[in-house]
């Protein structure tokens, strides 16, 4: 499995499309986040009162988008092999096809991992300090910022690697980019017009409704508790690539 995840890291950061990728998702996270709290700031009265919630909302603003892109990546990753050919190469080096699948999961995971992070806490951090021109600003020490901030990091990565397991299962990379958009953004609003007691039930547990409760400072309280939220879109990500393992042993490459 080392040699395995070291070839992958070698492949991931090999490709241009992983650091264009990278870097947008996490020039979004700042650039849009810095730009529209120095808007929001330019504009506020002498008196306005932006609160905690309200700072980590700003500085969050375009995390939609960056999770967008982490999740195209994480399609890119495995899709792109077979758009390539290049998977029938990998499978001759790495007869053992879970070990090629999780071993790329795992690499991906990492490096997820700390672009969401980054990206999390330097938009974080960059808002604050436009914020701080006008006593609007938070810290990571208020109530629930520490933990919006962390999961806001941590739901890009998963985002990324909800990516890579639709991929798996679809292969096919204009597919699984569309897939990954309708099911974290499309599908969870209209989840929310769903009636009686089962739609409120489904749409509490439906990916990125669930997922994104760890990142806001205050939660919705109908819905589940931050961390409950984002296990439960975490399990959607186990499900979609177990998913995709049992298709990458029963299908050809």
């Amino acid at each position: 499995m080392i040699d395995v995840m070291r070839s992958e890291w070698t492949k991931l950061r090999s490709l241009r499309s992983t650091v264009w990728t990278l870097a947008s998702a996490f020039v979004m996270m700042v650039g849009l986040g810095g730009l529209v709290t120095a808007v929001t700031v330019a504009n506020a009265s002498a008196d306005a009162q932006a609160g905690p919630a309200g700072a980590v909302q700003l500085a969050t603003v375009a995390l939609p988008f960056a999770a967008i892109a982490m999740a195209t990546l994480g399609v890119l990753v495995i899709s792109g092999e077979y758009r390539t050919g290049m998977i029938r190469t990998s499978l001759q080096a790495v007869p053992q096809r879970l070990t090629l699948l999780y071993g790329k999961a795992a690499v991906f995971t990492v490096a997820a991992v700390v672009v969401g992070l980054l990206s999390a806490y330097t938009a974080f951090f960059v808002a604050q300090i436009i914020l701080a021109t006008k006593d609007l600003d938070a810290s990571l020490g208020d109530p629930g910022v520490l933990r919006a901030v962390t999961g806001t990091g941590l739901y890009l990565a998963a985002s990324g690697m909800f990516g890579l397991a639709l991929g798996s299962v679809i292969r096919h990379t204009p597919g699984a980019i569309v897939t990954a958009i309708s099911l974290t953004l499309v599908l969870p609003q209209l989840t929310t017009i769903l009636p009686g007691a089962w739609g409120e039930t489904v749409a509490k547990f439906f990916t990125s409704n669930a997922g994104l409760q760890v990142t806001y400072v205050n939660p919705r309280p109908e819905w589940l508790e931050p961390w409950a939220g984002f296990g439960a879109y975490l399990a959607w990500v186990v499900v979609t690539l177990l998913a995709g393992s049992v298709l990458l042993r029963r299908r050809d490459a």
